[in-house]
C-alpha cells in the first residue's frame, strides 16, 4: 500500500492530560510514547484505533501512517496522481509528508514509529463501541472514493440509506465518504446497545453536538465532543 500501515489519527490537543483523561475514562488504554516530538505527546487506543493527542497546531484530526524509506515512496506517490503538500525530508528531525486526498482530507506519512502498541485484552472495547470508520463529508461519493482507490483502498458499490454513502477499505481503515454535512471529521464507533451507551454518556455530564444532520438524527445517532473538538459519531450497529 503507498501509504504503508496505519499509525494513529493524530489529533491537535490544546490541553493533552484533559483529553488524555477523557479517553482513559472512555475505556481507551494509553501507550508508552517515544521522544520524536518537541511537543506535549499521549497515544490512546481500544485495540482498533490508535489517537495520537499532539501538544500542537495542526488541520486535526490527522490520519498518520509509518512509511518506512520516505524518500523513495515519493516518486511513487507523486506518479499516482497524489497531490503532496510538504515535505520533511532533512536530517533534522523525523522524516515526514502531507498529501492531500479527497475530498481534501491531509493525510500523514511519518518514517518511523513513535509509540509502543501497549497489551490490549483480546476482545477489550471501549464505551463508545467498534471503532468503524473515519467519516467524511463528501458531496461526489463515488467519485472521492475512487480517488482513495489510487492510495490502495478499495471503494466498495455507493449506498443510498439512509444517506449516500461509499465506503473506502483498507487493512488498517476504513474511510466513509459521506453525503452529509459533518462539519468535521468524524470517528464512527458502533453497537448495538448505542442507545443505552449514548444515555448513560449523557447522565455523566459528556457534552454531545446539539444539532445533527436529519439522516443521522432519524437513526438515533449522536456525535460526542472531546476536550480537543474531535467529533466521535456514535451510532446502533443496525443502522
Amino acid at each position: 500500500m503507498p501509504l504503508g500501515r496505519l499509525l494513529e489519527i493524530s489529533l491537535a490537543a490544546t490541553d493533552v492530560a484533559a483529553s488524555l483523561a477523557f479517553y482513559e475514562g472512555l475505556g481507551f488504554v494509553q501507550a508508552r510514547v517515544g521522544e520524536a516530538w518537541p511537543h506535549a505527546y499521549a497515544v490512546v487506543t481500544d485495540g482498533r484505533v490508535s489517537l495520537g493527542l499532539h501538544g500542537s497546531e495542526f488541520a486535526s484530526p490527522l490520519p498518520t501512517w509509518v512509511a518506512p524509506a520516505l524518500r523513495e515512496r515519493v516518486g511513487t506517490l507523486q506518479a499516482l496522481g497524489i497531490e503532496l503538500e510538504d515535505a520533511r525530508l532533512d536530517d533534522l528531525a523525523l522524516h515526514q509528508l502531507l498529501l492531500r486526498a479527497a475530498p481534501g482530507q491531509l493525510l500523514r506519512l511519518l518514517e518511523a514509529r513513535t509509540f509502543s502498541p501497549p497489551d490490549v485484552p483480546a476482545g477489550h472495547s471501549s464505551r463508545l463501541g467498534y471503532f468503524e470508520e473515519y467519516a467524511l463529508a463528501s458531496r461526489e461519493p463515488v467519485a472521492d472514493g475512487a480517488c482513495w482507490e489510487r492510495l490502495g483502498f478499495v471503494a466498495f458499490d455507493p449506498v443510498t440509506e439512509p444517506f449516500g454513502k461509499v465506503v473506502a477499505c483498507s487493512r488498517d481503515l476504513n474511510i466513509g465518504l459521506c453525503d452529509l454535512d459533518l462539519g468535521a471529521p468524524a470517528l464512527v464507533f458502533s453497537a448495538a446497545d448505542m442507545g443505552a451507551r449514548i444515555a448513560a454518556l449523557r447522565e455523566q455530564g459528556h457534552r454531545f453536538a446539539r444539532r445533527l444532520p436529519r439522516a443521522l438524527a432519524a437513526s438515533g445517532a449522536a456525535i460526542l465532543e472531546a476536550p480537543e473538538g474531535t467529533q466521535l459519531l456514535l451510532v446502533s450497529d443496525e443502522s
